[in-house]
């Protein structure tokens, strides 16, 4: 079978050395531990590199997303 991934609007934030940014835009569910920017997600704590994007879900959960996967997913939207 094959399936097609339903379309949804979803917000995010690129990683570039805006800690306080993305502080805030994740709500008490990121911090920076050692210089390292851990997101933490339904499946436990996971570390963000450099321009990753942090995305917040349909269910309002955060998690990181390389750049290059984050392109081939997702368009931006004109608003």
């Amino acid at each position: 079978m094959k399936f097609r991934k339903k379309p949804v609007v979803i917000e995010a934030i690129q990683f570039a050395g805006n800690f306080d940014e993305i502080e805030k835009f994740c709500g008490g569910d990121a911090e920076f531990r050692n210089g390292e920017l851990v997101v933490a997600t339904l499946e436990g704590a996971l570390r963000a590199s450099p321009n990753d994007w942090i995305i917040k879900g349909v269910k309002g959960e955060f998690y990181p997303c390389r750049p290059d996967i984050f392109a081939a997913t997702y368009d931006a939207l004109n608003e």
